[in-house]
């Protein structure tokens, strides 16, 4: 197995097997590794010689997306993943951040960047005649170009933003390899397979457990746009066996009507992040496929595994130097304590901030950001900014971002048990748990739900379900319940509870609250926000 994906991919050189598919049509591996390198030939002509390659890719998926990260693995040069959910002046910081030379978009994306100062890079129009000219004329030999080593930079991908500005990770060869190949091994994937990947592909998740897997296998990568409805239908024409995901793209599909030859496909596998238990289980059966949920950031510190024993809740056990501290006193956690009802009794001081006590991991830090990388790197420990506690037995059970960290009526509450709660109510689809201010001193807890397609809820049924739930804290009871259509969210489908914050009651959507002392819910007059 070749240690840099430059490696990975020219293994596949001469191979006439399926490399790519989009649509209705297919490229060979040997045509997947000549466009990269034509395409690569032609990067390296556009680029000032006195500074780093830095390529951005502003392009939805498909095939120039996929053969423009192949590029820079063959070519040697860096890709920058450029959020196309991004605006304005927020677009163009990233773009000069990660010192783009050259920024590829298509004839959608390119008004975006219209007017902005990127900083005097080059933007190609994949749509406009001139770029496939270019490539048709470009020679595809990989000759020539720098040879990758395991630590060279393969691309800067940011993180998601959820909780602050997006960084430029800087991620290795050697991460994407090693991600690829342990999914390789894990699944037993090859040639014959097809690797589904419809997550963006500026975020390491599609790449790490998408792109990776496909170069580590040899497997054909199968590129589409994200869509529940049209989930199933692409899997059967590619014939896909395995499929990343990332946020809540399994609750998206499921929420839609099941039909009686769902399981009536060729997927055997689905690995990704941040399902609930439910959603794992429930798409594992309707589907017919294994689906394994890990936990992992794009910084690659924190990495928590399941296992045949991981408890109903939890995300599963750490790696070694992986531990739960309290940023205020640096010190580990004591392990949760649980009472009869099976409620965490000590969660004041059992949740703390995730850590690698161990150092960085695998991080190699934020480009062009040595404030931020300083942060995620105080006293030698890698603080990755989210909640969790852990049991006796070691398991790790999110409790949130440390923004989603409550103060009701005067007692700690986490954001993410409660969130794991009433995603046991089988009409709700998703669940966002945040704060909103008290009128008297701290917070109220209140809870956006997005419920199943076709499926109904009332006050009323809400209220005894919640009764129902013996290890919900009294103070869990949402005060303010509000029934979205949607939760505002970032492209790689995690929420935004920001927004939700910022909006508090005043929403259009269905709002229902209930009494201070009481646990009766009525609907409330809408406002506009």
């Amino acid at each position: 197995m070749a240690d840099t994906v430059q490696g990975l991919l020219l293994a596949h050189a001469e191979r006439d097997t399926a490399g790519l598919r989009y649509d209705e049509r297919t490229w060979t591996w040997r045509e997947v590794v000549a466009g990269a390198a034509a395409r690569a030939h032609v990067l390296r002509a556009m680029a000032d010689e006195e500074r780093p390659l830095h390529v951005g890719v502003l392009l939805p998926n498909g095939p120039e997306m996929a053969l423009a990260i192949s590029a820079g693995a063959i070519g040697g040069h860096v890709t920058v993943g450029i959020n196309g959910t991004r605006r304005g002046g927020a677009l163009a910081s990233d773009v000069r951040r990660a010192d783009c030379q050259v920024v590829l978009t298509d004839s959608a994306h390119r008004p975006l960047l219209e007017g902005l100062d990127l900083g005097g890079a080059t933007v190609v129009d994949t749509d406009a005649v001139a770029w496939p000219a270019l490539v048709a004329a470009a020679p595809t030999t990989t000759d020539g170009f720098p040879v990758a080593t395991t630590t060279d930079t393969f691309m800067l991908i940011f993180t998601s933003g959820t909780s602050g500005e997006p960084k430029a990770v800087q991620v290795a060869n050697f991460m994407v390899v090693m991600a690829g190949s342990v999914l390789v091994d894990k699944y037993g994937l090859g040639p014959d397979d097809v690797v589904y990947c419809s997550m963006p592909m500026f975020h390491s998740n599609a790449v790490m457990a998408g792109f990776a897997v496909s170069a580590a296998s040899g497997a054909a990568l199968a590129v589409a746009e994200f869509s529940a409805r049209g989930f199933l239908a692409d899997v059967r024409r590619h014939g896909a066996t395995y499929l990343n995901y990332v946020g809540k793209p399994l609750a998206y599909v499921l929420a839609t009507p099941a039909q009686p030859d769902d399981a009536d496909n060729p997927l055997r596998f689905a690995f990704g992040n941040e399902a609930s238990d439910r959603d794992i289980r429930e798409f594992a059966q309707r589907f017919g496929c294994s689906v394994w949920d890990g936990f992992g950031s794009t910084e690659s510190a924190i990495i928590i595994t399941r296992t045949e024993e991981t408890p109903a809740g939890s995300i599963g056990v750490p790696f070694d130097g992986v531990a739960v501290y309290d940023r205020g006193t640096r010190t580990e956690c004591p392990r949760a304590e649980y009472d009869a009802e099976g409620r965490v009794t000590n969660l004041d001081e059992a949740v703390g901030e995730l850590v690698n006590t161990q150092g960085a991991g695998f991080f190699a830090g934020y480009y062009n950001d040595d404030e931020a990388t300083a942060e995620r790197l105080d006293g030698g420990m890698y603080w990755s900014g989210d909640l969790a506690y852990r049991d006796a037995d070691g398991f790790v059970f999110l409790a949130g971002r440390t923004d989603d960290w409550l103060r009701v009526d005067g007692e700690n509450l986490a954001a993410a048990p409660v969130e794991q709660l009433l995603l046991r109510h089988e009409a709700i689809s998703q669940a966002a748990v945040y704060a909103v201010t008290d009128e008297r001193v701290g917070d109220q807890l209140m809870c956006a739900l997005v419920l199943r397609e076709g499926a109904t809820l009332a006050p009323e049924e809400l209220a005894a379900f919640l009764a129902a739930q013996p290890d919900l804290s009294p103070k869990g009871w949402p005060r303010h319940v509000r029934i979205a259509k949607a939760l505002p969210s970032t492209a790689t489908n995690k929420v935004l509870k920001r927004e939700l914050r910022a909006q508090g009651l005043a929403t259009a959507d269905l709002l229902w609250s209930r009494g201070e002392r009481d646990h009766v819910y009525a609907e409330q007059v809408r406002s506009k926000p």
